[in-house]
């Protein structure tokens, strides 16, 4: 389904990104970056590391200020966002399990006394549609890389999201977990969910998304992934250092 076809049905917001610039100190890490992504479709972010794209997620979610206008069209009255981070941080030497983690980012009852029957359901239902029901006994700490990242693809869909924020999700998954992924990917796209996906697997992104945008300190291109990747719009975005000043002139 494209995305076109997924208007009428959107759950998700439209984004609109007008004239955003980001500045920490004397570096400029944004710079008049415009682009929209259409209500209840998949659009990628693609660029060289440095080249802001988890600096606009951050923007987008509130914890970077920025100049410029940012703007969600919500088409009703939920706004939920959800957010899958590039990787979890914490002490694999914690006693902590699959349960406790999942207690502790999607409840307001402290962790330590268990979830709770009324987000219970919730959570049973979001590790089983990421493969990871029959380890939520197991420490995080003791998990694959692959799997930890499957755990924080379930949390990001508690409560269920009209926009889902996803920061390279696949960077840590093994085939097993990749096909997870890609199942899930087009569930949210039948249902309408409007997800922003940041990812460096141009073959995924070609085969996956609706749109593309690539960043590099500034939008160089953003059209359809036929279109968008190209070797000669892949070179330009990867060739040059996105701190350069004579970046896209």
């Amino acid at each position: 389904m494209t995305a076109a076809a997924n208007l009428s049905v959107a759950m998700g917001p439209r984004i609109e990104f007008a004239s955003i610039d980001l500045t920490l100190g004397r570096t400029s890490i944004l710079e008049q970056v415009s682009f929209s992504v259409a209500a209840g479709s998949v659009h990628a972010i693609v660029g060289p590391n440095g080249g802001g794209k988890s600096s606009l997620i951050k923007t987008l979610l509130g914890q970077m200020p920025h100049q410029g206008q940012l703007t969600l069209h919500w088409p009703g009255e939920h706004e939920v966002i959800g957010y899958v981070p590039q990787a979890l941080e914490f002490d694999r030497g914690l006693p902590m399990t699959v349960d406790d983690f999942m207690a502790a980012m999607c409840q307001r009852r402290p962790a330590f006394l268990g979830l709770s029957r009324r987000v219970q359901p919730a959570i049973d239902a979001a590790l089983a549609r990421v493969g990871m029901l029959d380890k939520r006994k197991r420490r995080m700490g003791a998990l694959s890389g692959g799997e930890r990242q499957r755990v924080l693809l379930a949390q990001g869909l508690i409560p269920e999201p009209q926009l889902l924020v996803l920061d390279e999700p696949m960077s840590a998954l093994d085939e097993a977990g990749i096909q997870v992924f890609e199942q899930l990917l087009h569930r949210w796209r039948q249902s309408g969910i409007t997800v922003l996906w940041i990812e460096h697997d141009l073959e995924a992104v070609l085969r996956l998304a609706d749109r593309v945008t690539g960043l590099s300190r500034k939008v160089l291109f953003d059209a359809p992934p036929a279109q968008a990747l190209t070797p000669e719009r892949l070179l330009g975005l990867f060739s040059v250092h996105p701190r350069s000043e004579s970046l896209a002139r």
